[in-house]
């Protein structure tokens, strides 16, 4: 009788349970407290969104045992919705951090479910922080097998990947054995959902929110002894045949051998990350080559069909549907320079003077791009030409450099809400996440008590 070979999704089962926190090296775990407080920001900001309040009023009508912190609304919900409600507004402003392994954002699919289940089950933040990169390099390996040809389809990667890096995630911070990790990726792989048809409206905050709470779920069945298929990801009429993608040989090889948490990027304008190279590479171009506003005559920009998907809005008429247009975004950031959450309103979006600059935005596919690079080219009344070129997703800075930034972006979100003084002393108490013994008090202490 011959061994069984192992699996796709039986490896990623073994990764899940058999990696030792001790072979993790502790900058992965400076990365994941970057990317928490981040996460954190972008949840708070979002806090308040009516899709959040609408979600809010969902758990209330349902009901449950109050387990696990709303934040941002000073209340308790079940660890189920608690999940849904905080993955959604972490997404809601598009202001969180991407991941090109991913195919989308991860974080907001992993965290609200790690710290839901923590705070209930009173887990340690290093337990917490190691799940987080557990669930997310498993997301990162799927994501890379599931290719550029799972997010054209039409899927939502973010969603449909999130599933999985939640279930994942949640199953390392419960202690489930291979078997039922196995099983629990089933769960969430069979849930696996999300298209991007929706997107600009409030469905694509609600898929990170119900990617993390499905996760959660599929992991506590799972412990329950719940079944699914054994391999939910490779099998006939699985994730990569039906949703796109293959097993990528190389991609496999190298699970457990390196940590992709260091390649997320966190971002600096609240808007579609497709928006982000081309605004930078217009606000580089005028800058540099001092172009007068009135002076413009056209902005040509170029890039991939993954952008022109994503951010293809050309005429957006909501906040909303201004974080998805890359006209708005460039003429927006040319015009005010202002590219946070307060650009994205009804009023702004309608502002004639952006509209006018909006008018002499052409947005061009360019079949040779792959990814969310930009190839702008502008020209002025007396016909001169000027080109650029960014490409946000080459641009990730050092460690450093993002603790400073987020730190800000921290700041910028969360002191209208906490005042300067709380603000500051859950950044404090985040920097030092890894030595916390119970997850239960570090959200006890944000619901007020510090």
């Amino acid at each position: 009788m011959t061994k069984k070979t192992e699996g796709f999704t039986e490896k990623l089962s073994a990764f899940v349970v058999r990696t030792e926190s001790s072979k993790i090296p502790g900058w992965a775990y400076d990365h994941a407290k970057t990317a928490f407080l981040d996460w954190i920001a972008v949840t708070v900001g979002g806090s308040g969104d009516p899709l959040v309040k609408k979600l809010v009023r969902y758990a209330n009508l349902m009901g449950g045992h109050e387990q696990a912190t709303i934040i941002g609304h000073g209340i308790k919900r079940s660890v189920s919705h608690a999940a849904l409600i905080n993955g959604s507004a972490s997404h809601a402003l598009d202001y969180d951090d991407t991941l090109v392994s991913f195919l989308g954002h991860p974080s907001v699919t992993i965290f609200p479910a790690l710290l839901a289940l923590s705070e209930w089950k009173e887990k340690s933040g290093f337990e917490f922080l190691t799940a987080y990169l557990i669930g997310l390099q498993t997301g990162g390996t799927i994501g890379a097998c599931a290719g550029l040809e799972h997010y054209m389809a039409g899927w939502h990667a973010t969603s449909t990947l999130g599933h999985l890096a939640s279930a994942a995630g949640c199953a390392r911070l419960l202690g489930l054995n291979e078997k039922e990790t196995v099983y629990a990726l089933g769960i969430g792989g069979t849930q696996s959902s999300g298209l991007k048809r929706v997107f600009g409206t409030m469905c694509k905050p609600f898929h990170a929110g119900r990617a993390s709470q499905s996760g959660l779920m599929a992991a506590l069945l799972a412990q329950d002894g719940f079944t699914s298929a054994e391999d939910i990801l490779e099998g006939q009429q699985g994730f990569f045949e039906v949703l796109k993608g293959s097993i990528n040989e190389d991609v496999v090889a190298l699970l457990g051998f390196g940590w992709d948490v260091h390649n997320l990027s966190q971002k600096y304008h609240a808007s579609c990350h497709a928006t982000h190279s081309p605004l930078e590479a217009a606000l580089t171009l005028v800058n540099d080559e001092k172009v007068p506003l009135d002076r413009i005559g056209t902005i040509r920009i170029f890039v991939s069909k993954l952008s022109m998907d994503a951010a293809g809005k050309m005429n957006p008429e909501t906040g909303l549907e201004g974080k998805f247009s890359i006209p708005y975004c460039v003429a927006n950031a040319l015009i005010r320079k202002e590219t946070g959450t307060r650009a994205f309103t009804d009023e702004k979006v309608s502002d004639p003077e952006v509209r006018a600059l909006m008018d002499k935005v052409e947005v061009t596919l360019d079949e040779k791009m792959t990814g969310l690079e930009a190839r702008i080219e502008i020209e002025d009344l007396s016909g001169r030409a000027y080109t650029g070129f960014s490409d946000i997703l080459q641009q990730t800075p050092s460690l450093e450099i993002k603790q400073e930034r987020i730190m800000d972006k921290f700041i910028d979100l969360c002191e209208p809400l906490w005042g300067r003084e709380k603000t500051e002393l859950v950044a404090g108490t985040i920097g030092d996440l890894d030595g916390v013994e119970s997850m239960k008090g570090f959200m006890e202490a944000i619901n007020g008590h510090f």
